[in-house]
């Protein structure tokens, strides 16, 4: 699989990568001397110049720049799309049919190709030509109103998840659009325009909140780090921190009791059942909660893991990478002078490897003449045209 690759940012590069991790080869389209706006979203920087931000979502790929504005430009992606299988974009609704560059005008060239666009709002609706951003969307789309603190609490306001969750499941949804609609048109040579929305994937991955109002009538909200449909699911301050108590069945409910030295709380009838434990939420975490309170996060987790209950300390992202988990797994992978970089989760067996990012405009030459075949006189051309990107070191 070839993807053309015209997005920048997250959701779109997200889905790319990972399309890339499947061994599809990802061609990055970048605008020439600025490439991906993330590019400069930082610090923290690489040693390379490459950011961290950027780091996260471009690994490989292969980045060539072309000034989309340029009619030059233009022509050398109509045509790499004739020879690509994908393209993703995640410009504005329309912005790329006055360069020619849209679902209709590339399909025309190319009858099978898959055609992913990634937008805020999608193709249709009021909001069609409003641009997205991941912040706006978990506020506009719910996901705040049932994260953070209830109100009454400390701190208690409407909470952003820490990292964009919207752009990323949108980019895991545009993945499995785009093998599905590439797998089809290898049967019938036909693509498919896939209309993503960061709106629908919002909606969308509210999962159970979302049926807790359609079936209720009642809008769920804020619990901080309580569940809503499970009792007890928290988080526990501890005499040296704070761990997480998971409890997801009755059976787990008994053995917590008995770790936690709580007898009584297993033995009443109102927390029998996690339906009963629900509408006693109250009563029993002021239960729990001394308890859990007088001992330290090593004993909560020690006396829990062995009755079999679920639990887990609260590590920071540097001690959730380097734990004997992800150093078994290989979750982090050194490219030397390229960096680090988180690696794809998703194991086939045997040796994965991968690309660090590429930098701005590294394989521009190398695509133009092993995809069209162009020269090196015809590729300085187009240089002194500023179609494409100024020589850069070939990676």
């Amino acid at each position: 699989m070839t993807v053309l690759d015209l997005s920048r940012v997250l959701a779109g590069p997200w889905a790319t990568q990972l399309l890339a991790d499947y061994g599809a080869e990802v061609i990055k389209v970048e605008r020439p001397g600025a490439g991906d706006d993330t590019r400069g979203w930082g610090p923290p920087f690489q040693d390379n110049g490459v950011s961290a931000y950027f780091q996260a979502a471009n690994r490989n790929k292969k980045s060539i720049e072309v000034n989309l504005a340029s009619a030059e430009g233009q022509r050398l992606i109509r045509e790499l799309a004739t020879k690509a299988d994908v393209v993703v974009e995640n410009f504005k609704t329309g912005a790329l049919a006055k360069y020619g560059l849209d679902a209709e005008s590339l399909q025309k060239v190319n009858p099978a190709l898959v055609y992913c666009s990634i937008t805020g709002f999608g193709q249709t609706g009021p909001l069609a030509d409003r641009p997205g951003y991941d912040f706006l969307l978990q506020a506009m789309g719910g996901l705040m109103s049932v994260t953070g603190q209830p109100d009454g609490q400390p701190g208690a306001e409407p909470m952003k998840v820490g990292v964009a969750v919207v752009d990323l499941f949108t980019g895991l949804y545009a993945v499995s659009g785009i093998l599905a609609a590439f797998h089809e048109a290898r049967s019938t040579g036909r693509g498919r325009v896939i209309d993503l929305s960061l709106f629908d994937c919002q909606l969308a991955m509210l999962a159970n909140q979302a049926t807790n109002y359609l079936v209720s009538g009642t809008s769920p909200g804020r619990l901080g780090n309580a569940h809503p449909n499970i009792v007890p699911y928290q988080v526990f301050e501890t005499a040296d921190g704070h761990v997480v108590i998971a409890v997801g069945n009755d059976r787990q409910y008994v053995s917590c009791c008995k770790a936690l030295e709580l007898p009584a709380a297993a033995g009443e009838e109102k927390f029998a059942t996690n339906a009963s434990r629900v509408a006693h939420r109250e009563e029993l975490i002021a239960l729990m909660a001394p308890v859990v309170r007088q001992l330290t996060s090593e004993q909560v987790i020690a006396g829990l893991e062995k009755a079999g209950v679920p639990c887990a300390m609260i590590n920071d992202v540097e001690a959730a990478l380097s734990c004997e988990q992800a150093l078994s797994r290989q979750m982090v992978l050194d490219h030397g002078e390229g960096g680090k970089t988180v690696a794809p989760p998703v194991k086939f067996g045997g040796t994965d490897e991968a690309t660090p990012p590429p930098l701005l405009g590294a394989h521009t030459a190398e695509v133009l003449k092993t995809s069209l075949g162009l020269t090196e006189e015809e590729i300085s051309t187009l240089r002194a045209a500023g179609a494409i990107g100024p020589a850069a070191e070939e990676a």
